[in-house]
């Protein structure tokens, strides 16, 4: 308490001292002892209400001692599971004087950061630097030191080398597992697409590394189903370590083809699992049927038809507009050459089944019925026509057109006439006559509730795939354009209430999953929906059931405790007859399984960048001896200051109401004033 306080509080006494002797000493006519009790209740009051207002505090400070925090990751990877961690670890715990010195932490990690030190070697995959990134997060910047139990080889996430210049905490790894470097061939990785079409060539991208000294010869060999379909030698020395073998293979059968590829091993290599990899690619059949409607023989035709079929997965019939409609329900899209208005049933049929379509505009359109039978768009007759040449507009989104070149393309026929676009959309090519650009599309694309349309306003396309060979020697720029349009055009998104997504291929359990969306009659999402899902393993029989849990906004099936091999599966709607049934794989192979050897040197390279230091797994002792010599660990004495009020405002107004009430009996039992 300062001193102007304490003089505050003596001038308040004096005060009340003051008022009580004028009130009972210097006016009052009687004296006595009753006039003595009553002036010193009197002064209570006084010098309390005083009190209040000068609130008189004090400061107080309380010290403690904070313990440096020293951080133990534990690597729980199924690559730990043979090895000496339990016992490093345990070596750690009996330093008692570490715990004396330091406040331990114990955390386990593979694909995440867990709490304590509990080993279940159960984790599929190591992310080192995740877990660095969430001891950062938890412990901030506080002084402190991690000590990395692990063998050093990271299976997923970033290089936690490079991330641990961020990390402001130094880092003492503990080196598990073997340190000698053995010769070794192994697949690093394989990039393959998870799906293929049916009568395509498919790429498969495989990266095969040696380690060891000297030259050496290997085959690497693919199979698919078991059946070989790919050899290629490769040679290794000391300046080439990596080699990176592409090739195509044949898409020739629809199904989930099962694909091997292995490289021959060395003599005596100890590690093999790691010579072999298996993924996994789905074919499917990508047949699109599209019909042109046409009722004028034009050169366009056989044009669209030979570019539309350039890919085999595309079949192209041509039909009448009096054509009838039972053939179009296997269509995915309709190309209406030139309506007219003979065309009212296709329209009406389109229109029904909002099914796309592509309408070409041209000097044989009746435009007049055109602009009356739908509501995509409406042009202007004027009468007379023009040549149009075509400009790519950069700005289009719906799909990659940068490749696609217009270079010399000869003009098309095109009506004249204001063009009025009534669905949003984006127009592809745009017209310009006369070398002069009329800000209207030539060709546009429109997509609404689900309903997606284009116009092309001219005729003679014919011309433009005639100049593109002209160009390349090929029909390839064109066709890859009408193939791309045909491909966004014929695509269909039906709106169903119960929906599933997964992966047909499963690169081992840990990631697979099973997520379901379901919508009442009214298509609102039911967070309260029950969904049953049945699994098959078709090689051995075992069926296994569970329940889909809610997540956020959807429903999910973990299934990382499921065997490898090929399932199939049925979910279904508890309350409702809605089910949807298909079928995965899940691959054998276990990343953690690539590695023989700890990577000590990474390990000591992280240690370095961190201001900390490496050991080996029997050097726990020189460990700890290091982190209780260490300065940059001490303890640090911390102290809270803490302003204290003097009284209890409550006690003192209590004390305050009872010498009133008592002056006041007091007065009143006596018969004074």
């Amino acid at each position: 308490m300062d001193t102007q306080t304490i003089l505050f509080i003596f001038l308040a006494a004096v005060i009340a001292l003051a008022l009580v002797f004028f009130q009972y000493f210097f006016k009052a006519k009687k004296r006595g002892k009753l006039s003595l009790g009553l002036s010193f209740l009197r002064f209570l009051t006084w010098f309390g209400a005083l009190l209040l207002l000068i609130n008189p505090k004090f400061t107080k400070n309380d010290y403690r001692i904070e313990k440096t925090n020293l951080m133990v990751l534990v690597d729980n990877s199924s690559s730990m599971q043979d090895s000496e961690i339990a016992e490093t670890l345990q070596s750690l715990k009996e330093r008692q004087e570490l715990a004396d010195k330091f406040d331990i932490n114990y955390h386990s990690f593979g694909n995440q950061l867990n709490a304590g030190d509990s080993l279940t070697y159960a984790e599929g995959n190591t992310n080192i630097a995740k877990a660095l990134k969430s001891l950062k997060t938890i412990y901030g910047t506080t002084n402190g030191a991690v000590v990395l139990l692990s063998d050093g080889n990271q299976t997923l996430g970033e290089d936690y080398e490079f991330y641990a210049k961020n990390l402001q905490l130094p880092v003492y790894p503990l080196v598990i597992g073997d340190t000698t470097t053995y010769e070794d061939l192994r697949i690093d990785q394989v990039n393959v697409n998870k799906y293929a079409f049916l009568k395509n060539k498919f790429p498969i991208e495989s990266y095969i590394s040696y380690q060891g000294q000297g030259s050496v010869s290997a085959t690497v060999a693919i199979t698919v189903d078991g059946k070989s379909v790919y050899k290629e030698n490769i040679d290794f020395n000391t300046t080439s370590k990596t080699k990176m073998v592409n090739t195509l293979l044949n898409a020739s059968s629809v199904g989930v083809k099962n694909i091997r590829i292995s490289v021959s091993g060395l003599n005596q290599e100890r590690n093999t699992q790691n010579n072999s990899r298996s993924v996994a690619v789905e074919v499917i059949d990508e047949k699109t049927n599209v019909m042109i409607i046409s009722d004028v023989l034009h050169p366009d035709i056989g044009a669209l038809k030979k570019a539309i079929e350039s890919n085999e997965q595309r079949a192209v019939s041509i039909q009448k507009s009096t054509a009838n409609t039972s053939d179009f329900d296997e269509v995915n899209l309709f190309i209406l050459y030139q309506p007219k208005a003979s065309f009212k049933g296709v329209y009406e049929f389109i229109q029904q089944k909002k099914a796309n379509s592509l309408t070409i505009v041209g000097p044989k359109t009746d435009l007049n019925f055109v602009n009356s039978v739908q509501r995509t768009f409406n042009q202007q007759l004027f009468n007379y026509t023009e040549e149009t040449t075509p400009d790519v507009n950069p700005g289009f989104s719906f799909f990659d057109v940068s490749d696609f070149s217009v270079d010399d393309f000869p003009p098309l026929d095109a009506n004249m006439g204001t063009i009025n676009i009534n669905k949003p959309g984006e127009t592809i090519l745009s017209r310009k006559v006369r070398g002069v650009s009329l800000k209207e599309p030539l060709l546009h694309l429109t997509e609404q509730d689900g309903q997606r349309e284009a116009m092309l306003f001219g005729e003679n396309i014919w011309k433009w795939r005639v100049q593109s060979y002209r160009n390349a020697k090929n029909f390839k720029n064109f066709d890859e354009f009408i193939g791309k349009l045909v491909r966004y055009l014929a695509i269909t998104k039906p709106k169903t209430r119960f929906s599933l997504d997964y992966e047909s291929v499963y690169e081992g359990a840990n990631d697979a999953k099973i997520e379901a969306t379901y919508f009442d009659k009214a298509y609102e999402f039911n967070p309260n929906a029950v969904i049953d899902l049945e699994l098959k393993h078709t090689e051995s029989g075992k069926v296994s059931q569970l329940t889909m849990l809610l997540k956020n906004g959807y429903f999910e099936a973990d299934l990382t405790n499921l065997a490898p091999g090929k399932y199939n599966f049925t979910a279904k709607v508890a309350t409702e007859n809605l089910t949807k049934s298909g079928s995965f794989t899940i691959l054998d192979f276990d990343v953690e399984k690539r590695f023989l050897s700890s990577n000590y040197k990474k390990l000591d390279r992280l240690a370095s960048n961190t201001s900390g230091k490496s050991y080996f797994s029997n050097d726990v002792i020189a460990l700890g001896d290091s982190l209780m010599a260490s300065d940059r660990f001490l303890p640090v004495q911390k102290s809270e200051q803490n302003i204290v009020s003097l009284i209890d405002f409550r006690l003192l107004l209590g004390i305050i109401a009872l010498t009133l009430a008592l002056e006041w009996f007091i007065r009143k039992y006596n018969g004074l004033n």
